[in-house]
C-alpha cells in the first residue's frame, strides 16, 4: 500500500507537512501552510513517448475580435491553451472575455461562460448592451467548482470563460473561497481539463492594491499567458499587455478604449498619443518605447514644485526607483537643485515606461518642469542615464526614432553613437551635463537666461 500522501503543503515553497503549523519548516514563512485535497488512487502511471510521435494537434488561434488584443497574443487565444486575465475592479477583464465568447460564437465557435460573481440575467444583459446575442454562448452561474468541472466536461463549447477564478470554491476543502489553497485547486483542475479537450479558456483573476495577481503565487506558472488590462477606470483608455505568453513573444502592447460598446482598438496607437499631447508646455517630453514588435511613442510628464517638509519622488507609470537615481544624478552631476523640490513624473495615456530608454526624456522632462522652460514639440528623447551621469544608447533605437519621425517627432536628442535613421536630425549629448547645456536651445533665446539663473537661485535657497 502507497503511503498517504501529507496534507498540509506550503503556499510558498512548496514542502509538505503532515499537520498544521504557523510556521513553514522548511522556508520558515508564517501562516503559509494550507489543507490540499487527496489525490486519486489508483490512476494509471503515464510513460515517456519519443516526441517525434507526438501529434501537434490544431493550433489556430481563434480571433477575439479586437484587433489590438489578437497583435498582443499573436492571432487570439490558442485550442487547448489557458489564459489568464486580471486587473482591478471595473477596468474591463469580464467585458473583454464576453466580447471573446461573442465574437467567436459569431463565427460558428460555440462558447461557456462560467459566472461566479453574476447572475445569468445579468451577463446577459452585459452582452445585449455590448451588441452580441445569444446565439452560440452558453451560461452557467455557479461558483460550485465540481458543477464548473462537469459543465466543462459535457460541454462541446470550443471556447470557456471562467469570471472568476477567485470566487470558485470546491465544497471538498475546508480552506474559505478565495483562499490559495482553493485557487490553486480550481485553476488546476480547470487547466487540466482544458487542455485534455482542447477547450481555450480564459481564467479571470483579481489583482491586489499593489497591482500585483492576487492569489497563490503558482496561479501564474499554471496558465500558458497572462494578459493584464491596466488603466484608469475613470477614463475610457486601456492597454493590454502580456507578461507571460507560450505561443509567441511576451511584451506586446495593445491600446484599447472601453466606451458603452465594450472594448475597442485605437488605431495608430502612437499617432493618438502624440495628438493628445496639445500646445508645448513646460515639464513635457515625447520619447519611445519599444515593448514587443512594434514602437510606441508616450508622453512623459514631470512637476517640480518647493518642498514642504521631506522631499517627494512620486512616479506614476515609470519606475519609481530609476526616478530617484535620475533626480540624484541631475543633483551630483549638474548641480541642479532638486534636493529641496518634490518631483512628480508620470507616463501619460496609461502605458507604463519602465525601461531605462526613458531615462533621457525623464531628466528633460524635469529639467523643462524646472526652469519653466517649455521644450520644441518636435524633439523626442531617448537613451539610458546611468549613475555617472553618462548616457548610453539603446536596442532598437533606429526603429525607435522612425516611428517618432512618422508622427511628427524628427529632432531626437540621444547619446552618441545612436543609429539615426533618414529624415531625422539628431543632437548628441554624452552626459546630463551636456544634456542641459543643450535644453536652452530648444526653448527659444528668451529661454536661455532662464535656464542659467533658476538652477542657482534654487540652489542657494
Amino acid at each position: 500500500m502507497s503511503a498517504r500522501p501529507d496534507p498540509f503543503r506550503c503556499t510558498l515553497c512548496g514542502a509538505s507537512a503532515l499537520r498544521w503549523a504557523g510556521r513553514c519548516p522548511t522556508c520558515e514563512a508564517w501562516n503559509s501552510l494550507e489543507e490540499i485535497s487527496s489525490t486519486a488512487e489508483g490512476a494509471p502511471l503515464l510513460v515517456p513517448v519519443a516526441m517525434t510521435a507526438v501529434s501537434l494537434g490544431e493550433q489556430v488561434p481563434i480571433s477575439t475580435g479586437i484587433d489590438e488584443v489578437d497583435r498582443v497574443l499573436g492571432g487570439g487565444v490558442v485550442p487547448g491553451s489557458v489564459t489568464l486575465v486580471p486587473g482591478a475592479p471595473g477596468i474591463g477583464k469580464s467585458t473583454l472575455c464576453l466580447q471573446v465568447a461573442v465574437h467567436a460564437a459569431r463565427r460558428g465557435i460555440t462558447s461557456l461562460i462560467v459566472a461566479a460573481e453574476e447572475s445569468a440575467g445579468q451577463v446577459a444583459a452585459r452582452a445585449g448592451r455590448l451588441g452580441g446575442g445569444g446565439e452560440g454562448v452558453t451560461l452557467l452561474a455557479t461558483s460550485s467548482m465540481p458543477d464548473a468541472v462537469e459543465a466543462l466536461r459535457t460541454t462541446d463549447a470550443r471556447v470557456v470563460v471562467i469570471d472568476s477564478i477567485s470566487t470558485m470554491a470546491d465544497p471538498h476543502l475546508k480552506s474559505p473561497s478565495g483562499g490559495v489553497t482553493q485557487v490553486r485547486a480550481a485553476a488546476e483542475q480547470l487547466a487540466r481539463l482544458a487542455r485534455d479537450r482542447g477547450q481555450a479558456l480564459l481564467l479571470v483573476g483579481h489583482v491586489t492594491k499593489e497591482g500585483d495577481l492576487a492569489g497563490p503565487r503558482a496561479l501564474e506558472h499554471l496558465v500558458d499567458t497572462v494578459v493584464h488590462i491596466e488603466g484608469d477606470r475613470h477614463h475610457e483608455r486601456r492597454v493590454v499587455t502580456t507578461t507571460k505568453h507560450r505561443f509567441g513573444p511576451a511584451g506586446e502592447v495593445g491600446l484599447l478604449a472601453l466606451d458603452h460598446d465594450g472594448l475597442r482598438s485605437v488605431e495608430d496607437p502612437s499617432a493618438t498619443l502624440v495628438a493628445e499631447r496639445g500646445p508645448a508646455l513646460p515639464g513635457s517630453a515625447a520619447t519611445v518605447l519599444a515593448e514587443g514588435t512594434r514602437p510606441l511613442v508616450v508622453e512623459i510628464q514631470a512637476l517640480v514644485t518647493p518642498a514642504v517638509g521631506t522631499p517627494a519622488r512620486v512616479a506614476q507609470g515609470v519606475s519609481a526607483t530609476r526616478l530617484r537615481q535620475l533626480a540624484a544624478v541631475l543633483d551630483a552631476h549638474a548641480g541642479l537643485g532638486l534636493a529641496g523640490a518634490d518631483l512628480f513624473v508620470a507616463c501619460s495615456g496609461a502605458v507604463r515606461a519602465t525601461e531605462p530608454a526613458v531615462d533621457l526624456a525623464v531628466v528633460a522632462a524635469a529639467v523643462s518642469a524646472f526652469t519653466s522652460v517649455a521644450l520644441n514639440p518636435r524633439v523626442v528623447c531617448l537613451g539610458e542615464v546611468g549613475l555617472t551621469g553618462a548616457t548610453r544608447s539603446v536596442s532598437g533605437a533606429g526603429r525607435r526614432l522612425m516611428e517618432a519621425s512618422r508622427v511628427g517627432l524628427d529632432l531626437a536628442i540621444v547619446p552618441p553613437g545612436t543609429e539615426i535613421p533618414d529624415g531625422v536630425e539628431a543632437i548628441e549629448v554624452a552626459t546630463v551635463r551636456e544634456l542641459l547645456a543643450v535644453l536652452p536651445r530648444l526653448g527659444g533665446s528668451a529661454a536661455v537666461d532662464t535656464m542659467r539663473q533658476w538652477p542657482t537661485e534654487r540652489a542657494s535657497n
